[in-house]
């Protein structure tokens, strides 16, 4: 009985009539392209700022650009598998919701608690690297900010020890994640008008990299094209390009948090696929153009640096000087709405899961005149507030590769088995070439999931035995589902 009670799956037809109960469902006012600046908003951040200089010094030299191809076609598998879901099941929770409809409460409940880390962990990072970002800009102004609140509290040594850092604070992280939390209760409308805003600013400060670096390229930087390998797995040649294309997958990561606005989006069967797979094309080809401009005014062996964009607009001389502090602007709008987004889809986990009775239902309350989550919105905020200011960059970033590869692995594996015990459903968009291509996006990412560090691992064993703890202490006894 109990083993029903834990496997027990959603009806797809009641979980798509869910919105429509009642006077709380949130407001469907995202059109096509707000979808595809919020995928855009998710996905460029500092992976374009900081990942391809490196990736390009250590891996693949100039033939990094081929590394972001291979890259965006595993992102693409796993984006074409959300695109059949989230126009199949247009609601908010994302892989959560997909999860109880064809593998049951328990694994659903795994999938949501999974996605809470993915969320809570990217955005509390992304606010850490947007306050060091913020800090440098500043400090060019000649502004000095207080050291006392301007870094982590704790810190955690490579002996595995932890020690206090001697500061109070990261007071710019929690800043930032404030006021993004307060656009988002003003609204979902709001919030898309002001991600429009910051997507515009950092493509169009990527596009002036770009456009204005073309004339300060000096092509003999891309001879070799492959550079030879020098003995080992991964140091160039082609099995450089391989590894690099494994190091910039992660630059591509956050378009699965638009499958969580499914439920606000006007017209989601049409709109969402366009808006995963458009805002990753669009990203794919920003991050080659890139990588072809860098690569040509510094040569690739120079590239390992915090900031190797800033480093080729200095080697291109006075002529490029006026774009440095624009490229810093860039990289702060950049991460500002990564982190819009992140705490988008991190509120509308809450919400969904609380829906269903497994969290409080406080988390499922919308607000009367701006129809979003707030509740869920301000815990998310003061969770991920605490977590942005106590602790370093480096602890946080590690928990969001494998959250986030966890799901897409999810999300590959129930399109196959969705396809084999409910072959009648209506499927506005089908994923091709199932089940081979799901099943070879599942195997991408297993892969590199099995390639993170022993440590990694044992923090998320730590994160799924709380996440059962809640359930089994909580969420069983008020599941809507099991206790109709």
């Amino acid at each position: 009985m109990m083993i029903e009670r834990l496997f027990k799956k959603k009806d797809i037809s009641a979980v798509l009539n869910e919105p429509n109960e009642g006077r709380s469902g949130l407001k469907r006012s995202l059109s096509a392209t707000n979808l595809v600046t919020l995928g855009i908003g998710a996905i460029v951040g500092t992976g374009i700022f900081v990942i391809t200089g490196q990736a390009a010094a250590l891996y693949a030299g100039p033939a990094l650009t081929i590394s972001f191809v291979i890259s965006a076609l595993g992102c693409v598998m796993a984006g074409l598998c959300y695109a059949e879901f989230a126009a199949m099941i247009p609601v908010s929770g994302g892989v959560y919701s997909y999860s109880y409809t064809t593998m049951g409460e328990i694994l659903a409940w795994f999938v949501g608690w999974i996605l809470i880390l993915e969320y809570l962990f990217a955005c509390s990072s992304v606010a850490v690297g947007w306050s060091g970002y913020m800090l440098s800009l500043l400090n060019g102004w000649g502004i000095e900010f207080p050291q006392q609140i301007a870094g982590a509290t704790f810190d955690h040594l490579k002996d595995g020890s932890w020690v206090w850092t001697g500061r109070i604070i990261n007071f710019p992280a929690v800043f930032i994640i404030a006021i993004v939390s307060a656009f988002l209760i003003g609204g979902i409308k709001q919030s898309a008008f002001v991600n429009n805003i910051i997507v515009v600013i950092k493509v169009g400060v990527i596009l002036l990299f770009i456009g204005f670096g073309l004339s300060y390229v000096d092509t003999s930087n891309w001879v070799p094209y492959i550079p030879e390998n020098t003995g080992g797995y991964g140091n160039f040649g082609w099995t450089g390009i391989l590894r690099g294309a494994a190091v910039v997958f992660y630059a591509y990561l956050g378009f699965d948090a638009l499958s969580t606005a499914a439920g606000e989006a006007k017209n989601p069967q049409k709109d969402m696929p366009k808006g995963i797979l458009i805002s990753l094309l669009i990203c794919a080809l920003l991050y080659i153009a890139v990588t072809t401009v860098l690569t040509g005014i510094v040569n690739y062996k120079e590239l390992n640096v915090d900031a190797p964009i800033a480093l080729a607009i200095d080697r291109a001389g006075s002529g490029l000087a006026w774009l440095s502090p624009f490229i810093k602007l860039g990289a702060i709008a950049g991460l500002s709405s990564v982190i819009l987004v992140m705490m988008l889809g991190q509120s509308r986990v809450y919400y969904s899961i609380s829906k269903d009775g497994l969290l409080p239902k406080v988390f499922s309350k919308v607000h009367d005149k701006h129809g979003v989550p707030h509740n869920a919105t301000i815990f998310a905020s003061i969770v991920t507030g605490i977590i942005a200011g106590l602790f370093p960059l480096h602890v946080l970033s590690e928990l969001v590769s494998i959250g986030t590869l966890m799901a897409f692995t999810i999300v590959c594996i129930s399109i196959v088995i969705l396809r084999k015990t409910q072959p009648g459903l209506e499927r506005p968009f089908k994923t091709p070439f199932v089940p081979y291509l799901p099943l070879l996006g599942a195997a991408i990412c297993i892969i590199q999931m099995l390639s993170l560090p022993w440590s990694t691992w044992a923090r998320l064993i730590g994160w799924t035995i709380l996440g059962f703890l809640i359930y089994f202490t909580y969420g069983i006894k008020h599941s809507k589902l099991n206790n109709k």
